[in-house]
């Protein structure tokens, strides 16, 4: 049984749902400095998503939840990095605090496409 009462990825149909994944370490705990915590919560959302058969080449939008909003800058960095063009749309949020004393969280949506027939 989960400690949390909500699955971490979900998927309906084409699309998969993953909960926010927190920047910490595979152990739990907060992992320190922006680009560390920025590679922590997408290491994470990278496992939730492999538990529905996924990568990040399916994602179609993220939300960024973060507790420094001057963290935006690194984040596109970051993100220009991970995804390719067309890159997912994405919204970012600044929040007062994070579980576990992470200081990112991210939430995505994917879409698997259907597989071209020949």
């Amino acid at each position: 049984m989960s400690d949390h009462p909500y699955s971490q990825a979900y998927h309906a149909g084409e699309f998969g749902f993953v909960s926010g994944a927190l920047s910490v370490d595979p152990g739990g705990l907060a992992v320190p400095g922006e680009l560390p915590a920025l590679r922590a919560a997408m290491a994470r959302l990278e496992e939730r998503l492999r538990t529905i058969d996924m990568t990040l080449a399916d994602v179609v939008k993220t939300t960024y939840f973060v507790t420094n909003i001057a963290l935006r800058d690194l984040a596109n960095e970051h993100y220009a990095e991970v995804f390719a063009e067309p890159r997912p749309a994405r919204s970012f949020v600044a929040v007062s605090s994070l579980p576990y004393g992470a200081n990112v969280e991210i939430e995505a949506i994917a879409y698997r496409r259907p597989s071209a027939s020949i």
